[in-house]
């Protein structure tokens, strides 16, 4: 099964629902099932920020209780979409969609990249220890 890793606090905050969408400075063609993978990196400054923080709190979750090289969710890849257009207020997608709020700040949606757009997300009822690659990497594991 594929999985991409990504650093926390932005994989429990994908996971758990509070971003919608992966962004990703590179496209893909792959399509379907994929694990997140947290890495053993965590993002301390956007950990200090108090709306990040509020999100995890929502989540039951802190800095310092963040899952971390663990993989924690699976999902279906349905689209990889460029960004086309983009300020501090929207960005537009090639496909006609504008994201905003939350999910704009949520992501790197600068003119250029890539949105990962995601159906199915559900947190693993166990999380598996595993090291983390760079890209979408393949893992030989059990299925999910």
């Amino acid at each position: 099964m594929k999985v991409l890793s990504m650093t926390q606090p932005w994989a429990s905050l994908f996971v758990l629902g509070e971003a919608k969408n992966e962004t990703r400075t590179w496209r893909t063609n792959y399509r379907g099932r994929f694990v997140i993978h947290a890495s053993q990196k965590i993002d301390k400054s956007a950990c200090e920020q108090p709306v990040i923080q509020e999100l995890l709190a929502r989540n039951g979750l802190t800095s310092k209780t963040l899952p971390t090289g663990k993989m924690i969710g699976v999902c279906t890849l349905q689209d990889c979409v460029k960004v086309i257009e983009s300020d501090n207020e929207q960005a537009v997608l090639e496909d006609g969609r504008i994201v905003s709020g939350q999910e704009l700040w949520l992501g790197d949606y600068r003119a250029g990249n890539y949105v990962w757009k995601v159906t199915g997300m559900r947190v693993l009822n166990e999380f598996i220890p595993a090291k983390g690659r760079l890209g979408l990497w393949e893992f030989n594991g059990e299925d999910f």
